[in-house]
């Protein structure tokens, strides 16, 4: 599997999805609890991968 396209994407772009899965996990919290963790865990997955890109784009 090739993740040569993630290279391109700015890490503004992955706090903007984390902020996304937030914002849906809190609003689909009563629907469906199973759907509100994974949204969560991927929420902290990208606010992350956001961080490690921007650390390793400064260096």
């Amino acid at each position: 599997m090739s993740f040569s396209s993630l290279k391109n994407i700015t890490p503004v772009t992955f706090y903007f999805a984390s902020v996304v899965c937030f914002v849906l996990a809190n609003v689909l919290k009563d629907k469906s609890l199973s759907f509100y963790y994974i949204l969560l865990v991927l929420g902290l997955g990208l606010f992350f991968a956001g961080m490690i890109k921007r650390i390793r784009t400064k260096k």
